[in-house]
């Protein structure tokens, strides 16, 4: 592994029997560095964070982190990382103290270290004046950063988050990240599908169906996308896009009810465009490239997110308690 790079990972594919959630993929983190894995439901971003935080056995590929081998020497990465679920893992009916103190009796620490390591989270995570708190009282903003100030309770070189700041409001969002750039040579890594998020990454990969779309810095990635974006919403699509390309000559395309056209000098275009179809447009949308319109044009549909399936099993339980 080279020094300046704290994870690589090569042709990595895993399959839950015959359904494949990882098709090849390859990757290379800086150390210090954050990276953002970014995808749809169903793109491979949580099969790959299992794969690293070790909760998941590698099948194929490489995998290389901290200098260890994923493969033979988990238990050692281990011992370097520090991992942030998006379901809750602090006790709500304990306060902040008492959370770090049983994080830290998990790590084999006692007496004077044990203190010092509660005071170091505390104060990284700025919770120094929360600490009798009980977790019930905090916000959900102030709650995640107890599951920060446990996860450095261990020190780690690397810290893995999966959707950690999903729920959180822009605000308690930004407090996050905050207290997680504030940790010096610390690696982050993190899967969101929230796409203001993934563009403060350092780098970020976006998957689609378990195989690599883009990779990169976000501002090099949006900057491929050309300088901006028209979309233009009308029930008569196809025949819209014939009629423009005729008569601008333009590559605009169809994406579901929507007209998109991308360029350095779409904006010149707004004016004709209305002139000629405003009576037959709904909406007309101009504006720079997003992390979106990446996605869209690499794998040619919308990055659509869904909320996740109710569980039936759990209400009906509910209902004979």
């Amino acid at each position: 592994m080279s020094e300046t790079h704290a994870v690589t990972a090569a042709d990595v594919a895993f399959a839950y029997g015959e359904r494949a959630a990882l098709r090849g993929v390859s990757f290379a983190v800086e150390a210090g560095a954050s990276f953002g894995f970014v995808g749809p439901n169903g793109s491979g971003k949580s099969t790959l964070f299992k794969l690293l935080s070790t909760i998941l056995p590698q099948q194929a590929g490489s995998i290389t982190m901290l200098g260890h081998d994923l493969l033979r020497e988990s238990a050692a990465i281990r011992r370097r990382i520090g991992v942030v679920f998006q379901s809750p893992a602090v006790d709500k009916n304990l306060t902040v103290l008492e959370n770090l103190r049983y994080a830290g009796l998990l790590l084999n620490l006692g007496g004077k270290e044990l203190k010092m390591r509660i005071d170091e989270a505390l104060a990284a995570a700025v919770l120094t004046d929360r600490r009798a708190d009980p977790v019930a009282e905090l916000s959900g903003g102030l709650r995640r950063r107890v599951e920060i100030a446990k996860c450095l309770m261990a020190r780690p070189d690397l810290v893995l988050l999966d959707e950690a700041s999903t729920g959180l409001d822009p605000a308690a969002r930004r407090e996050m990240w905050k207290v997680l750039r504030a940790q010096d040579n610390l690696t982050i890594l993190f899967t969101t599908h929230l796409m203001e998020e993934a563009a403060e990454a350092d780098r970020l990969m976006l998957l689609d169906e378990g195989q690599v779309v883009a990779s990169g810095r976000p501002g090099e990635l949006m900057e491929e996308v050309g300088g901006q974006v028209l979309e233009i919403e009308t029930v008569e699509a196809a025949a819209l896009v014939a009629e423009l390309r005729d008569a601008f000559q333009v590559d605009a395309v169809q994406v579901d009810q929507t007209v998109r056209i991308e360029g350095e000098t779409v904006q010149e275009l707004v004016p004709e465009v209305m002139k000629r179809f405003g009576d037959r447009i709904r909406r007309l949308h101009l504006a720079h490239p997003s992390l979106e319109d990446v996605f869209l044009h690499r794998t040619g549909k919308r990055f659509v997110v869904q909320d996740p399936e109710p569980d039936l099993k759990k209400k009906k339980k509910r209902r004979r308690s």
